[in-house]
């Protein structure tokens, strides 16, 4: 599933040098993202702004944290108009993900938990990715919902556009890392439960996920495995305690959650594999088909990179072998 050095220095060099969309002529996306090769950025909300939002007085900032060119690691603060990095494979299998990179609810990575699983998903894999540019909660807006928000209205976007991407409407899921794993189990958790107002027909299409995956997900807001900045930044410095289990996903499992795939590493010290732990306790409380992995070494916010040699590598071609299985497996 890896690319040699070079293989991924093109690829590399590929999407930052070429562009597609309406930006062709400078490749520079909302909030100057260069955008590139096949990918296509799309606008998330009528006009850019979601409902009753605002323009942040400060601009989006884009931030590169690696020294190695051929692995770019950037993120993205103060999001105002979210918006989807569309990856299309060369022959399409009919299946989307949307992809909600972590950040702890303070920024938005880029490409660790977003173009770097380009070689694996959609190369290899053949899935349509959707990484999504999502609000924050804390930079000028009091809006925990905000993230939610932009997550069901992607949701729906990708279902209400899928002939036109040949997509089967039936077969889009999500996946989410780290605090964007939190989102993605509340999208998978609360997808009926309105974050924002009707704005046009992309909303009368549901926002259920089909199958949700998790990898090293925050998910417990109340407990001693919860991740403190997460859940500061999400829920304010001293939250009630109703407050905290509100947003501890294991407790807001339902019996029509979508089935779920896990990925946690046993070291991981900086989000617990207990976060795993419980949600899968919780799915299975509820009857959700679900699948646990728990490697034991990995530590966290490895997505696909810097594995190589660990029995956690392993994760891409289980995550596309359970994909592929969804609505085919039958209980006897």
């Amino acid at each position: 599933m890896s690319l040699t050095l070079l293989g991924r220095s093109l690829l590399l060099l590929a999407f930052f040098l070429n562009c597609d969309g309406a930006s062709a002529a400078t490749g520079d996306g909302p909030d100057g993202e260069p955008v590139a090769g096949s990918a296509r950025r799309i606008a998330l909300w009528p006009n850019g702004v979601a409902p009753g939002d605002k323009p942040l007085a400060q601009a989006a900032r884009i931030v590169e944290r690696s020294t190695d060119p051929a692995l770019p690691d950037r993120y993205i603060t103060h999001v105002s108009a979210p918006y989807l990095v569309m990856y299309r494979p060369a022959r399409p299998n009919g299946t989307a993900l949307l992809v909600t990179p972590g950040g702890g609810y303070q920024r938005v990575v880029l490409d660790k938990e977003g173009s770097a699983l380009v070689p694996a998903f959609v190369e290899q894999g053949g899935i349509t990715l959707f990484v999504l540019r999502y609000r924050l909660p804390g930079e000028g807006r009091d809006d925990r919902e905000a993230a939610l928000a932009d997550a069901q209205r992607a949701l729906r976007l990708i279902r209400a556009r899928a002939g036109e991407w040949q997509l089967d409407p039936r077969r889009i899921g999500v996946i989410g890392f780290s605090a964007g794993g939190h989102l993605a189990a509340r999208l998978g958790n609360g997808f009926d439960q309105p974050a924002y107002p009707a704005t046009d027909a992309i909303d009368r299409a549901s926002a259920r996920p089909d199958f949700q995956l998790l990898v090293y997900p925050v998910i417990d807001m109340a407990g001693a495995d919860a991740h403190p900045g997460s859940r500061e930044r999400l829920l304010g410095a001293r939250p009630e305690p109703a407050l905290q289990r509100r947003y501890s996903m294991q407790d807001q499992v339902r019996a029509d959650t979508p089935p779920t795939f896990l990925v946690h590493a046993g070291d991981d010290a900086a989000v617990p594999v207990g976060n795993s732990l419980a949600f899968y306790s919780g799915l299975l409380r509820a009857g959700v088909p679900a699948e646990l992995h728990v490697f034991p070494h990995g530590g966290h916010g490895f997505g696909t990179r810097g594995i190589a040699g660990l029995t956690t590598a392993a994760w891409p071609r289980l995550a596309l072998d359970w994909i592929a299985a969804q609505g085919t497996e039958h209980t006897p």
